[in-house]
């Protein structure tokens, strides 16, 4: 794997949602229409604390400009037992050959324990891709992003 970005604001870099982040308080966030290589973004009401960022409502999106083979996102349920369902879309679209291990082609996944997940693995030649992951559920809090 290779470099990644962490999301608490401890260590963020290339934050792209409007108005910069709002410290250890919820906040509503908007993600820009597009985003440029390297930059990340949320939407939907967040957290962001020091060491990760928090989903507070269900529909909360985090989105990605990346060049990369492989996405990973680490994450974990907020309450130890307790499950979110996401879905991944790649340029928006479901990732179809190109999802994870820990996604389906159409994009959809289940965070069930503390990990690094492995959400795009892309086949054939690399390019630069814009990555979404949508939760359905609030109570997971997620750390950094990974690349391989």
């Amino acid at each position: 794997m290779v470099a990644g970005d962490y999301l608490g604001y401890g260590r963020t870099e290339n934050f792209a949602s409007s108005n910069g982040a709002v410290l250890d308080t919820p906040h509503g966030y908007a993600a820009p229409a597009r985003l440029a290589l390297n930059q990340w973004a949320l939407a939907g009401n967040w957290t962001v604390g020091r060491q990760a960022i928090v989903l507070n409502q269900a529909g909360g999106r985090i989105a990605y400009r990346f060049h990369a083979r492989d996405l990973h996102l680490v994450m974990a349920p907020l309450a130890p037992g307790t499950s979110v369902r996401f879905r991944v879309r790649l340029d928006g679209q479901p990732p179809g050959p190109a999802h994870g291990t820990d996604v389906d082609e159409q994009g959809n996944g289940t965070l069930t324990d503390p990990r690094l997940y492995q959400l795009i693995r892309q086949p054939g030649p690399v390019s630069e891709r814009t990555f979404e992951i949508t939760f359905l559920e609030p109570g997971l809090q997620a750390y950094a992003f990974t690349f391989g």
